[in-house]
């Protein structure tokens, strides 16, 4: 049987391998494209299931493979079970990680190699996009996610990160 979300975790690990390994062109990334990265960001963390999301999601996929200047690495530790699942949205979310850590890259770019600020910054984005998602389908509940939420909310967002990100390559 076809299954929507083995496509989309498929499709997600495809692009991700090419992120890392795809030879990239000498054009550094305009201020308009970096612009329209981090305004699709956002989009995706308000709106990630909204008609345009998937469009947007490949436009900066794609953008990040083409452009030498900016890199993100994709970890999938901080985000715990949400990728390997194939229910809930996690290939979805787990974008979100990815395009919420390039918008940081982008707004803090000295900051740009230190890997536990980019992917708190991603899991932060990947969090409100969860809680988009949950006010349009309350049953996708995560209690991972609702975790890293309180885990949030009390300050200890960070060091969870620190701890997650040791599992990273």
């Amino acid at each position: 049987m076809f299954r929507p979300s083995i496509l989309v975790s498929t499709t997600v690990l495809v692009l991700l391998c090419a992120l890392q390994l795809w030879p990239q062109s000498e054009k550094h990334s305009t201020a308009k494209d970096r612009a329209k990265a981090v305004e699709i960001a956002r989009s995706l963390e308000v709106d990630p299931l909204g008609k345009q999301a998937k469009d947007q999601r490949a436009w900066l996929i794609l953008w990040l493979i083409n452009v030498p200047d900016i890199n993100v690495k994709a970890c999938d530790s901080p985000l715990g079970p949400i990728l390997d699942s194939k229910k809930n949205y996690g290939a979805e979310l787990f974008t979100t990680m990815l395009t919420s850590g390039v918008a940081f890259i982008i707004a803090n770019p000295d900051k740009a190699k230190d890997d536990v600020a980019v992917y708190t910054a991603g899991v932060e984005g990947s969090l409100r996009a969860y809680e988009s998602i949950l006010k349009l389908k309350p049953k996708a509940k995560w209690p991972f996610l609702d975790d890293l939420l309180e885990k949030r909310t009390k300050g200890e967002l960070t060091e969870y990160v620190r701890q997650a990100a040791t599992h990273c390559k």
